[in-house]
C-alpha cells in the first residue's frame, strides 16, 4: 500500500470554476500532491468498450475499459507516490489529452515538480517533444517530456500502468498495453501559473496522449516516498532493500558530512543507512536503505532524516515489508529488478557470432541489413534491401543452402582468453554472447533438446563454456551474460506457435515451417533436430534452464519471446538465485513484460533521463550486430563515438551494450579491437565518472555537448567537445556546487578556478590544457568535508 489521502481541499479561479483540487501529504504537511484536473482539455477516447469502439490512435484501435476494473478514479504511482486523478473521466467520453499545444493553467504556487501520465499512440515508436512550464515573473522553461509507445511486441516497453489487452478496429488482441509516468523538476524557487504541452497531431509519425498530470510541493528538506523493494542486499540475502526518495526545495543546502536516513516500523529495522552527502535546492536522489524486516503488512513506517544537528521523522502508513518468494503469477514476477551490479556496470560487450558468420553478408549503407538474418532475407526478398539472395546466388550457387554453413564455420582462430581480455581492455564490465540465435544453432551443449550445436558441427567445441570459463579464470571482474533467441525460424517443431510482426509481404517472422531453398524450391535440411512433443517444455525453457543453472547465466538476455513458458522458468531462476545469492537479470523480450528488468532500445539512445533502466544496444557496425563483410573499415564506430555514446547513455541512467561481430574463424575485426583498445584507455583513466554513478534528477545534459553524472561525494561534467584553453565555460544549469568544493580537470588533477553570475557557473579552463585529452574531458566536483 502507498501514501494515502489526508486532506481535500478547494481551489476555485476564473479559468477553472470549483474545480476540485485533492493534495496528499505526510502528516506535518510537508509534502503535498495536487492534482490537477483536465476535463476541459480532454479531446480524445483511450478506452473503449468493444472492438473499434474508441479510436485512440486514429485507426479505431484503443485500450479495453474491461482493464479498468479496481481503478476508483485514481492512481498512486509506487514509483513516486504521486497520486493522479486517474482515469480522467466516466470512459463514455474522452479520457486523455491528445497533445495540440495546450495551455494548462495551475493553482499558482513554488511546485518542486510536475508530473505526468503519457503515452504515444504509434506502435513501437518513442515520442519525445518540449513541455513549457510558465511562471509568475514572466520565465519559461524548456523541458522533454518523452512518452514510450502504448504496445509493442517483441521489443517491449514496460510501463508505469500495465494492461493485458487492446482492441484492434475489428478485434481484441492480447498484447499488453502501457501508460508511463513522467517527472520532470521545476524551480520551487519560482511560482508555476501553467504547463504547456507540446503539439503532436500527426497519426502518421504519432501523437503525445496525456492521461493525468499532478504537481509535487516540497517545503525543505522531505522524504518524498518509500519503495519496499525485493531486491537483496549483496552478500546477505535476508536483507531487504528499500528505496527512499528524498527531495529539497531549499532555502538550506545539504552540505559538509550530509545526512543519514534510516527507516523503522513494527517488525523491521534498518540495518545500513543512505548517505546523502550533498542535495542542492531544487535536488532529488533516490537512495537504498538496508532492511531486515518480518513479513509484515498495513505497517506505519518512519524514515529518520539524521545531520549532525538534528533528526526529522516522516511516517508512511500502509506499508507492506519482507522478502517473498516469486510466483508464476505476473504481479509476482514484474517485482523482480536489475540488481546494482548491472544498474552501475553501464558497459557491456555484446557479440554476436554464429554460422552466419561464413556469408557474412548485410551489404552497405544505406542497403545494409542485419547480417546475423542472412538466412532469413534470402527466403524473403520483399523485407530485404541488401540484396542478400542476389549475393547468395552469384556467391555460393543454386545449391547451397543454410545448413552447409555449418562446415565453415570452424573457429580455427578462436582464442577465449584474447577476447576477454579484450572485454576487459575495452573497459567493459559485463559481456553478453549470443548462445542461440534465430537460426536455431546453439554455441553450448543444448543436451537432449537438439543436436543443432557447436559441440556437434562447426567447432565441434563447447563455445560458450569456453569463453565463460575464460572470463572466470582471466577476467573475474566481467559479468557473464547470454542472449537467447526464444523462437526459431525454420524449425517445424515451433510451428504451431509460429507468428509474424504483422500482414504483408514485408512482415518479419517465425514461421515454424522447414524452409525451401529459394533457387530450387526443395525443403531445406533442419540438421542435428530431434523428435521432441512441444517446442516450449521440450527445446524453450530447457534450453534456458541449461543457460541459467549449468552456464551460470548472470544476464537472460532473451529475444522475441512472442510464444512462452517464461512464467515458469522466471519464477524459479529468481528464486533459486536468491536462495544462492546470486545477483541476475533478465530483459525486456521474454514474452512477459513484467518480468522485465530492464528496457532494451536498439542504435537508439534518448534524450532525457529515464527512470526505469535500460540498455541500449548497437553494433560497432554502422548497422548490423554479426559480421558484415561488406563494411569497410572506415564505417565502423572509432573509439571517440564509442566514448561520447557510452556517456551520453550513463547521464540518462543508462546502459551501453556495444557489439563486435567475429569472423567465422574466431577473428575479430581488427578496426573493431583497435578503436575498443583506444577507447578503453579513456574509460578505465575517467571510471569514477562513469561506473557506479547515478544520473542528475534536474538535467543529463545541455546542449549537444555537456553531460552530467554524480556520485554521494562529486559532481561530474563530461564534455564531449574540447572547452578553450584559458576561455571560460559557462554552464547554465543549477549545479550542486558551493563555496569551498574543489573543481578540478579530471585525471590531469589540475584546479580549475570558479564562479557563480547571473549566466550561470563560469569555469576557467586551464591554459595547460590545451592540446591534452582526448574523446571527452571531465570537470570533477569535489564536494566539500
Amino acid at each position: 500500500m502507498y501514501l494515502r489521502l489526508y486532506n481535500l481541499y478547494l481551489w476555485t479561479s476564473a479559468v477553472l470554476s470549483a474545480a476540485t483540487l485533492t493534495t496528499t501529504s505526510t502528516p506535518g504537511g510537508k509534502d503535498t500532491v495536487v492534482r490537477v484536473p483536465l476535463t476541459k482539455y480532454l479531446n480524445n477516447r483511450a478506452f473503449g468498450a468493444f472492438p473499434g469502439d474508441a479510436n485512440f490512435n486514429g485507426a479505431f484501435e484503443s485500450y479495453n475499459v474491461a482493464d479498468l476494473a479496481g481503478y476508483t478514479g485514481t492512481f498512486s504511482s509506487p514509483q513516486t507516490g504521486t497520486d493522479y486523478n486517474f482515469p480522467a473521466s466516466n470512459l463514455t467520453i474522452y479520457d486523455n489529452i491528445v497533445c495540440e499545444g495546450q495551455l494548462i493553467p495551475v493553482p499558482p504556487d513554488q511546485y518542486f515538480s510536475v508530473q505526468f501520465l503519457v503515452a504515444s499512440d504509434s506502435r513501437e515508436t518513442i515520442l519525445a517533444n518540449n513541455v513549457t512550464f510558465r511562471f509568475a515573473d514572466n520565465t519559461t522553461l524548456e523541458t522533454e517530456i518523452r512518452a514510450e509507445p502504448w504496445w509493442a511486441f517483441l521489443t517491449m516497453y514496460k510501463g508505469d500502468l500495465i494492461f493485458p489487452t487492446r482492441f484492434m478496429q475489428n478485434k481484441s488482441d492480447y498484447n499488453t498495453t502501457h501508460i508511463f509516468e513522467v517527472t520532470k523538476a521545476v524551480n520551487p524557487a519560482k511560482t508555476l501559473t501553467a504547463v504547456e504541452l507540446p503539439s503532436t497531431t500527426n497519426t502518421t509519425d504519432g501523437r503525445i496522449h496525456v492521461f493525468a498530470m499532478s504537481l509535487n510541493i516540497v517545503s525543505g528538506l522531505v522524504v518524498q516516498n518509500i519503495r519496499p523493494t525485493q531486491k537483496r542486499m549483496d552478500g546477505d540475502t535476508s536483507v531487504q532493500i528499500v528505496e527512499i526518495t528524498i527531495g529539497n526545495a531549499g532555502p538550506a543546502w545539504v552540505l559538509g558530512a550530509g545526512v543519514s536516513i534510516s527507516l523503522e516500523a513494527p517488525g523491521v529495522k534498518t540495518v545500513k543507512e543512505a548517505k546523502v552527502k550533498r542535495l542542492a535546492p531544487g535536488d532529488q536522489k533516490r537512495v537504498d536503505v538496508a532492511v531486515v524486516a518480518d513479513s509484515v503488512s498495513n505497517v506505519t513506517a518512519t524514515v529518520k532524516v539524521m545531520s549532525t544537528s538534528e533528526t526529522s521523522s516522516f511516517t508512511f502508513p500502509e506499508y507492506e515489508f519482507g522478502l517473498k518468494n516469486y510466483t508464476e503469477d505476473l504481479s509476482s514476477l514484474t517485482l523482480h529488478e536489475s540488481p546494482d551490479w548491472f544498474n552501475k556496470a553501464k558497459y557491456g560487450i555484446f557479440i554476436h557470432w554464429g554460422p552466419y558468420a561464413v556469408p557474412g553478408w548485410g551489404n552497405s549503407t544505406p542497403y545494409e541489413v542485419y547480417a546475423e538474418w542472412y538466412w532469413f532475407y534470402t527466403h524473403h526478398p520483399a523485407t530485404d534491401k541488401s540484396g542478400s539472395l542476389e549475393y547468395g546466388l552469384r556467391t555460393f550457387g543454386p545449391d547451397v543452402v543454410y545448413d552447409d554453413f555449418f562446415q565453415n564455420f570452424t573457429a580455427s582462430k578462436f582464442d577465449p582468453k584474447e577476447w576477454v581480455d579484450l572485454f576487459d581492455a575495452a573497459g567493459a564490465q559485463y559481456f553478453v554472447l549470443t548462445s542461440k540465435h534465430h537460426d536455431g544453432f546453439a554455441i553450448f551443449d543444448t543436451e537432449k533438446t537438439t543436436n543443432r550445436n557447436s559441440l556437434n558441427y562447426g567447432p565441434k567445441r563447447d563455445v560458450l563454456k569456453e569463453v565463460f570459463d575464460a572470463a572466470k579464470k582471466y577476467q573475474p571482474h566481467l559479468h557473464r551474460g547470454t542472449y537467447f533467441s526464444m523462437p526459431e525460424w525454420y524449425n517445424p517443431d515451433f510451428g504451431k506457435y509460429g507468428f509474424a510482426t504483422h500482414e504483408g509481404a514485408d512482415s518479419l517472422g517465425w514461421p515454424g515451417i522447414l524452409a525451401r531453398n529459394p533457387y530450387t524450391g526443395e525443403e531445406e535440411p533442419y540438421t542435428g533436430r530431434v523428435p521432441i512433443d512441444d517446442y516450449i517444455e521440450d527445446l524453450q525453457v530447457p534450453q534456458q534452464e541449461i543457460l541459467a543453472y549449468k552456464y551460470e547465466t548472470e544476464i537472460m538476455w532473451c529475444d522475441c519471446g512472442a510464444a512462452n513458458g517464461s512464467a515458469g522458468f522466471m519464477s524459479k531462476w529468481f528464486n533459486e538465485a536468491n536462495a544462492l545469492g546470486r545477483q541476475i537479470t533478465i530483459n525486456s523480450r521474454c514474452g512477459i513484460v513484467e518480468g522485465s528488468d530492464f528496457g532494451t532500445p536498439e542504435y537508439l539512445t534518448f534524450s532525457s533521463v529515464s527512470t526505469r533502466k535500460w540498455e541500449s544496444s548497437q553494433g560497432m557496425d554502422p548497422y548490423s550486430y554479426g559480421y558484415n563483410r561488406a563494411t569497410p573499415d572506415s564505417d565502423y564506430m572509432n573509439a571517440s563515438t564509442v566514448v561520447a555514446k557510452l556517456v551520453d547513455m550513463t547521464s540518462k541512467n543508462g546502459n551501453f551494450l556495444l557489439d563486435i561481430g567475429p569472423k567465422a574463424d574466431g577473428t575479430i575485426v581488427d578496426v573493431e579491437a583497435q578503436a575498443l583498445r583506444a577507447a578503453g584507455v579513456w574509460i578505465k583513466k575517467h571510471a569514477e565518472a562513469i561506473f557506479n554513478t547515478t544520473y542528475w534528477f534536474i538535467e543529463a545534459e545541455e546542449g549537444e555537448h555537456i553531460r552530467f553524472t554524480q556520485t554521494n561525494d562529486a559532481f561530474y561534467i563530461l564534455f564531449l567537445e574540447e572547452p578553450v584553453a584559458g576561455q571560460d565555460v559557462v554552464i547554465h544549469a543549477p549545479l550542486p556546487i558551493y563555496d569551498g568544493d574543489i573543481v578540478t580537470v579530471l585525471t590531469e588533477d589540475i584546479e580549475v578556478k570558479w564562479s557563480r553570475g547571473d549566466g550561470g557557473i563560469s569555469f576557467s579552463w586551464p591554459k595547460e590544457m590545451a592540446g591534452k585529452g582526448e574523446y571527452c574531458w571531465v570537470l570533477k566536483i569535489g564536494y566539500a568535508a
